[in-house]
């Protein structure tokens, strides 16, 4: 968020979506209430520093880094939001002050504070706790707004994959040792993030739809969303058809790892300097497309969404609830969630970045990655466009990368593809290094064996102690 946006934003005064706070040394109870309503709402921008007429006063700057962490740990806190909420106060600097910034998304479950829902009406919070009409209708909005939320009361922990609950919580707790899932059972894991819900209106009790998609076995996905599915392609030489193809059915977690893979495979690989550290772009780029394409999209049709690598572009399309059409500004554009819960669940495996983000990264790395911009472009059908032939921003040293590299990733390809077959039976790492050839221990495992890891097309044997003695490798 740039000061611009943020003095734009103050302009417009507060509002149904638009809050100020004081709150110049810490944070008051208003806040949580704010959030809560806005959740319940239609999500909004909360700015802390700032008078109720917009007047910047700014927030004192010793004691920011301790009301950052207090926002995020209260909204991760059941005793005090419910569901939690994984959101961050972002600092932005204007006429030398400091402010405090949060863009606040729908959720798609009815949200609590304290154990009292509020809900926003012009430029207040209001408690509704006490009314069940207005409860239920806030429940009705809801549900009738996020098909992730639609309960299945016949589905059972015995439908689900609990050791995939299990691998989630272990992805969230490398990212942060002290994650409120650290020391959850799967069952209280899956209640606490909303995956087990009671809709108010009906009286209905279970798994919703999200949580069939993050850990339901396959054959349960294909009951409860039939229309799911995700069509990766190659066309290069027979553009008409394809020339490697992956149809991809199964759990969210084990999908992004597929489509990854399928991406990595057939796309040049380029390591830049980004911030000082050497950074593959093209496994950002991919992230975020893989990510967008199952988080964001309408499961309610049965359309096809579909990820297509081509000569000169990498594209994918997915069915899309649109609030908005046309080609997406990532100057001015105000981010919304298609599945809040499926979208917060991916932030918090490290798979997604705040809302918003994602759109920021591609712009930013397609640039890098081919001197071009990307397309993103909102409809009924949701159109990401990557160029990857190179555009007339690219510089020297990318062009003769390109002229290189589009060689070596055929032959690159085919190495990967002969050291799977050697991992068709469980391999050591030294065996697999021996058989690829190279002699950089570091440089295999960076380069080679972690990146096959993480696109999920090899697998440990021994998953709860990575540095085992006895680890081997299998193709997955």
């Amino acid at each position: 968020m740039n000061s611009d946006h943020i003095r734009q934003i103050l302009a417009e005064g507060e509002r149904l979506t638009i809050e100020y706070k004081q709150c110049v040394r810490e944070l008051n109870n208003s806040v949580w209430e704010t959030v809560c309503s806005f959740s319940n709402r239609y999500g909004g921008h909360l700015i802390l520093g700032a008078e109720d007429d917009g007047t910047p006063v700014g927030v004192n700057p010793n004691a920011a880094p301790q009301m950052k962490k207090n926002f995020t740990n209260m909204l991760n806190n059941p005793q005090k939001t419910s569901p939690s909420l994984f959101l961050n106060l972002e600092e932005v600097m204007l006429d030398e002050m400091l402010l405090l910034y949060a863009h606040i998304p729908i959720s798609s479950q009815i949200q609590s504070c304290s154990g009292r829902i509020y809900d926003r009406n012009e430029d207040g919070d209001f408690d509704i706790t006490n009314s069940a009409e207005l409860v239920a209708q806030l429940a009705l909005r809801k549900s009738s707004a996020y098909t992730e939320r639609e309960i299945f009361p016949y589905v059972t922990e015995n439908e689900l994959r609990l050791d995939l609950v299990e691998r989630a919580q272990k992805m969230a707790i490398a990212l942060n040792a002290d994650h409120p899932w650290k020391g959850m059972t799967p069952s209280e894991m899956l209640r606490s993030t909303g995956l087990y819900e009671d809709d108010w209106r009906t009286g209905k009790k279970g798994f919703n739809l999200a949580a069939i998609l993050l850990f339901g076995r396959d054959d349960v996905i294909r009951s409860c969303a039939p229309g799911y599915m995700t069509d990766a392609l190659l066309r290069r030489e027979n553009i008409d058809r394809y020339d490697d193809r992956l149809m991809v059915g199964t759990n969210l977690i084990e999908a992004y790892d597929q489509l990854i893979g399928f991406i990595s495979r057939h796309t040049l690989d380029r390591f830049f300097l980004v911030d000082n550290q050497r950074v593959s772009v093209r496994s950002w780029i991919a992230r975020e497309l893989v990510s967008n394409i199952l988080v964001h999209r309408e499961y309610s049709k049965g359309f096809l969404a579909k990820i297509v690598v081509e000569n000169e572009r990498l594209y994918a399309e997915n069915w899309n609830r649109s609030n908005r059409h046309g080609r997406i500004n990532p100057e001015d554009f105000t981010p919304d969630a298609k599945n809040p819960l499926l979208a917060w669940f991916f932030v918090n495996i490290g798979r997604a970045d705040w809302m918003g983000s994602g759109i920021r990264n591609l712009y930013k790395y397609a640039k890098i990655y081919s001197g071009g911009e990307p397309e993103l472009i909102e409809g009924d059908v949701f159109k990401t466009v990557i160029p990857l032939k190179l555009g007339p921003n690219a510089t020297e040293d990318l062009r003769s990368d390109l002229r290189t590299g589009s060689a070596q990733v055929g032959a690159q390809d085919e190495r990967l593809s002969m050291l799977l077959d050697y991992c068709a039976i469980p391999r050591s790492r030294d065996e697999m290094q021996q058989h690829y050839k190279i002699s950089s221990r570091e440089y295999f495992r960076n380069n080679v064996l972690k990146p096959l890891l993480e696109s999920g097309q090899l697998k440990m044997t021994i998953p709860d102690k990575p540095n085992s003695k006895h680890q081997k490798y299998v193709r997955n």
